[in-house]
């Protein structure tokens, strides 16, 4: 089977978040399934520095209408990388800009515009290139290729039997607009309906895609049962209950490649189940480079890599600090994000400098050095729709200790130290008092080194990688394409 993925952002070349990574692993693990994969992205100004100097278009030029005028895009060949081909759209004064979706926090003002005409170009490329059986669009940035398809593109003989599944790695990202955006993108009023693509007198891409998409699939089985539910749904509850039938939640995959404790390049020492003594050199290392020297060894490490978001539960971290400061603990975080939450990991490490060190900005070399120093990993997230920080705990023998929701519910298992099984830690409800016992649970376990070790033991035990999720999308394409032949 052909299918195309359409995408904001795919590892290597554009990454802002897990989207990225979840493109660029499961094209490969598709093709190793003998499928044909081929993936087009905006051709921003990060991908043509990655590029060749002089491009390599495989269409020089495509007409994408607006309402008072035309844009002209080409299609750059990317090449084929592990099995995958590559396409860039390649339209300079919309995409040629320094960051993928807005600089300074601040959203581009004609994001509308910018991924309404990637998702016609998508669809434009694909009728001179290799129109798929199916087209995977992922995320609000293109979740109007299923709204094209089945209105402006209805009668069109080379797409009208494309199926398309859309996969919502976030709810809470939408793009939404306003109502004018209807009229300018070129769709008939009649769609600027609450049974269509209106949602709360705005312009809703998202909505869109769920309302025309033939099957929906997010990242992680529970998720998709949160997402139906006022509490998680993000006010699209409804619109997905309608669609409980064709929702599908399948877990993000990892990549073991790049995030094994056997073979990081990026470690103090190498470890693996069988030989374990890397991971204390490990440890050793992540406490100097952060300037906690003097942690002693029987003190547990609690890492922190994350965006510091209130969505990311951390508020609830602050609520805990200083009763967490009285325990025999230390902290390492590594993140950026909110300012007043940067403000208190700030101050935290300032009035604990003993025990408590942060670091402000990502390091992605430093991110696998927390990974396989630190003994606990924390994660009390308000929602995470699969989360990957705690599959990586578990490859490097870190032990997470999550809020129960999404893919972080899906993923850990209570330890139970009588039965010796179980993963990490989980507390419900959003109260600090939770997550403050969920920690007491794993430092008690902490102490008993024998029961600590089978549990780090089963973790790492534990196998994410992205061939069961390939199958699963896979079986996904082809229902999506079954119902287009019929």
């Amino acid at each position: 089977m052909h299918i195309v993925f359409a995408a904001s952002e795919c590892v290597p070349f554009a990454k802002t978040g897990g989207l990225a990574d979840v493109v660029g692993a499961l094209g490969p693990e598709l093709v190793k399934l003998g499928h044909e994969v081929t993936v087009y992205l905006p051709l921003y100004a990060g991908v043509r520095r990655q590029l060749p100097e002089e491009l390599a278009y495989a269409v020089r030029s495509i007409t994408i209408p607006f309402d008072s005028y035309n844009r002209f895009v080409g299609i750059v060949d990317g090449g084929c990388h592990a099995g995958v081909q590559y396409y860039f759209v390649d339209c300079p004064e919309i995409f040629d800009r320094l960051g993928l979706y807005g600089t300074g926090g601040v959203d581009y003002p004609d994001n509308a515009e910018r991924f309404a005409l990637f998702s016609r170009a998508v669809l434009e490329a694909t009728k001179q290139l290799g129109v798929p059986e199916v087209f995977h669009v992922h995320d609000w940035q293109t979740a109007l290729i299923p709204v094209y398809l089945r209105t402006t593109y209805n009668t069109d003989p080379a797409l009208k039997k494309a199926g398309c599944v859309l996969t919502i790695h976030n709810a809470g990202y939408q793009g939404q607009f306003p109502p004018a955006t209807t009229g300018q993108l070129l769709f008939p009023w009649e769609l600027f309906t609450l049974d269509k693509l209106e949602h709360f007198d705005c312009f809703n891409f998202l909505k869109g895609g769920l309302v025309y998409a033939d099957i929906l699939t997010t990242v992680s089985r529970k998720y998709a049962e949160e997402i139906q539910t006022p509490e998680f749904g993000e006010k699209l509850d409804s619109v997905l209950q309608g669609r409980a039938a064709d929702l599908r939640g399948i877990l993000n995959g990892v990549d073991y490649a790049q995030w094994n404790p056997a073979t990081d390049a990026n470690l103090a020492a190498n470890y693996s189940p069988e030989k374990l003594d890397g991971k204390k050199l490990c440890r050793a290392e992540l406490l100097r480079a952060f300037g906690l020297e003097k942690v002693e060894e029987t003190t547990a490490v609690i890492g922190i890599v994350s965006r510091f978001a209130t969505q990311k539960g951390f508020d609830l971290v602050e609520q805990i600090a200083g009763e967490l400061s009285e325990r025999e603990v230390a902290v390492v975080a590594l993140g950026s994000g909110e300012p007043a939450l940067e403000k208190f990991f700030r101050d935290w490490a300032y009035w604990n400098r003993a025990n408590v060190a942060v670091r402000i900005g990502y390091d992605d070399a430093l991110a696998h050095r927390i990974e396989a120093g630190a003994d606990i990993f924390l994660m009390p997230s308000r929602y995470e729709p699969c989360g990957l920080n705690q599959i990586y705990s578990l490859k490097y023998g870190t032990v997470p200790v999550v809020r129960a929701t999404g893919g972080l519910d899906d993923t850990i298992e209570e330890w139970n130290s009588t039965q010796q099984t179980g993963t990490g830690f989980k507390f419900k409800g959003l109260n600090s008092s939770a997550l403050l016992a969920a920690i007491d649970r794993a430092l008690a376990a902490f102490e008993d080194q024998a029961g600590w070790k089978r549990l780090m033991l089963n973790g790492m035990a534990r196998n994410y990688s992205w061939e069961q999720p390939a199958r699963e999308y896979a079986a996904a394409y082809e229902e999506a394409a079954g119902r287009r032949r019929e």
